[in-house]
Formats: structure tokens, sequence, C-alpha cells
């Protein structure tokens, strides 16, 4: 993955191995730490945490830059508005 130069990852969370609703908890902790404008990379095994990401962004007002899937890692880049 490629991350802007202007908008580099401030911070990670790795929720490998963990199930809901531990992956939004550890994501939502991560980002009352951010400043507007940062990035979060999150990283999940846990397939529900595709659907409780975007509903936590969504609900937050965060943006979910983007979403990928590779051999069952889900990698979260979300952007804190």
């Amino acid at each position: 993955m490629t991350v802007s130069i202007t908008n580099p990852v401030s911070a990670e969370v790795d929720a490998t191995g963990l199930s809901c609703p531990l992956p939004v908890l550890k994501t939502r902790n991560a980002m009352k730490k951010l400043t507007t404008g940062e990035m979060l990379r999150v990283c999940s095994t846990d397939h529900g945490s595709v659907k409780d990401i975007e509903s936590f962004c969504n609900q937050t007002g965060n943006d979910l830059v983007s979403t990928k899937e590779e051999a069952g890692t889900y990698e979260f880049l979300i952007r804190k508005s």
C-alpha cells in the first residue's frame, strides 16, 4: 500500500487474532490520540471488523480512506476528521 507523503500513517493498531468488538474498540482508542488529518492503519483478522470499522467511521465522521484484504488479514486506513 502506498501512502501519500502529505498524509503518512501516524499510528497503527494490530488487532490480528482479536475478535469483535476488540478491533473496533482498539481503533476508537487509537483515534482519540490523533489530531485532525492524521492517519491510522488498522490490521485485523476478524471478518466482522470490515463492517464494524466502516460503521465506526460513519458514526464518528472519520474518513475510511481504504480497505483491503490479503490472505485473511484486513487492513484499514483511516483519516481523523
